[in-house]
């Protein structure tokens, strides 16, 4: 910050101070000119053409540096054809000015013709009544007075701007230090939260740090909430495999002659367990991991082209919202998706129909997506609806299954803000699955 402020203040007042400095001195300079124009006005109102058809002055100019030799202040008029007629301060130079241009407007330039002394000139060119000859009046004045006076103004201007500049960047200094201060504050809470072992910054900050303070303080929720979702899943994890455990141990104990197939019994239900909690793990992970967003009908797409390839007889139908994205993993989409429609095809009777964004865009739950699953099968009672999700509930345990699809469809909707439900089919009379998920935003 210090580094672009000192940049912009450089740059800001070198800008200015030329612009300044081109100001002044052009102020200065036509000052300067104009005094040259009231005596070369004043020449050609005192000259007249004399009997001997010479130029001559009906008054003397009223300036007594005319009079005094090299004074640095000088007139000459001078006509091709005619003597120079010059001021009594040139005394034994002469002004060298050329005969062969016409000034009908007095033009005014610089000239070094006098060795160490700068000349500022203006000169005209006049027909005087009574004569046809064109006379070169010219005026000359030494520019050590105008340099002096811009060497001066630019002194000026150097000193203050040095000094502004160094003023600005002082304050810019004081400004970001201060600025910046209650960062301070924040890096000692920060420090405290760390050493105390605190879960939240309480104590007051300044007003300028309240939201960065607001969203330290949701970050540190967000990490507590998956830490603790972590002990969670551990210990659920841990409580699932207990009893298993427990039932091999003791029929090895007790050398059982069925322990071969209690082994094998039990280590199926310790990795249907194992499944279901890493992808519960997995969707808290993806969901931690930023922004995400997944398209519904590519996913879709790809699950029926699944199935379909092991359920060849089921007719697959698929309507609704082609556009519509949620706020999941593309992963965690494709496996909800799969698992429910399986489930339609395996207990269905041969038809499953998919709605996507049934509900529409301007319903209540527009912020929603509704993906509606209705087969043709049997359906689930209303009363065993609840505790068909749960991990392991199974209602037709005469095809393969492990009992829990529904469970891991209901968790991974629920960690995104989601939710599953189950209904009757108005359209096929079998199971309706509603799986609501958050739209993506954008």
């Amino acid at each position: 910050m210090m580094l672009i402020a000192a940049g912009w203040i450089f740059i800001l007042l070198l800008v200015g101070g030329l612009a300044l400095d081109r100001t002044l001195t052009g102020l200065v300079t036509r000052n300067f000119d104009e005094q040259l124009g009231y005596m070369l006005t004043g020449m050609i109102g005192s000259a007249e053409i004399g009997p001997d058809g010479e130029v001559f002055f009906i008054r003397p100019l009223g300036d007594q540096r005319f009079l005094e030799p090299n004074s640095g202040l000088y007139w000459q008029i001078r006509a091709k054809g005619h003597e120079d007629f010059p001021s009594r301060s040139l005394w034994d130079r002469s002004l060298d000015v050329p005969e062969d241009h016409f000034d009908a407007q007095p033009h005014v330039y610089d000239s070094d013709q006098f060795q160490g002394e700068p000349l500022r000139v203006m000169e005209r060119s006049i027909i005087l009544p009574g004569s046809n000859t064109r006379w070169m009046f010219t005026v000359a004045a030494s520019r050590k007075d105008l340099n002096v006076q811009i060497k001066i103004i630019r002194s000026i201007l150097v000193y203050s701007f040095v000094a502004l500049g160094f003023g600005l960047l002082l304050m810019a200094g004081l400004q970001t230090w201060y600025g910046l201060f209650p960062l301070r504050h924040v890096r000692r809470a920060i420090q405290k939260l760390r050493t105390t072992g605190g879960a939240r910054v309480t104590q007051p900050l300044p007003k300028e740090v309240e939201p960065l303070v607001e969203e330290l303080n949701a970050l540190l929720s967000h990490t507590e909430r998956q830490a603790e979702e972590a002990r969670t899943h551990a210990g659920n994890l841990a409580h699932a495999l207990k009893t298993p455990l427990t039932v091999v141990m003791n029929a090895a104990t007790a050398k059982a002659p069925d322990l071969a197939d209690t082994v094998i019994r039990e280590a199926a239900v310790m990795r249907r367990q194992v499944d279901h909690h890493l992808a519960r793990a997995r969707a808290v992970g993806r969901r931690a991991a930023g922004m995400s967003r997944a398209e519904v009908w590519p996913s879709l797409e790809a699950v029926l082209r699944a199935v379909e390839r092991l359920y060849e007889n089921t007719r697959f139908d698929l309507d609704g919202n082609r556009q519509v994205c949620v706020a999941l993993e593309k992963q965690d989409l494709e496996e909800m998706l799969g698992n429910l429609i399986e489930n339609a095809a395996k207990y269905g009777g041969g038809s499953v129909f998919v709605t996507v964004d049934a509900e529409g865009h301007g319903g209540k739950n527009a912020r929603l997506c509704e993906i509606w699953i209705e087969d043709d099968g049997m359906g689930i009672p209303e009363a065993e609806r609840v505790r068909i999700f749960d991990r392991g509930a199974r209602l037709d345990t005469g095809k393969p299954g492990t009992g829990l699809g529904l469970a891991i469809v209901r968790d991974v909707a629920e960690i995104y803000g989601g939710t599953v439900e189950l209904d009757e089919s108005e359209d096929l009379g079998g199971l309706l699955v509603k799986l609501k998920l958050p739209r993506a935003v954008g």
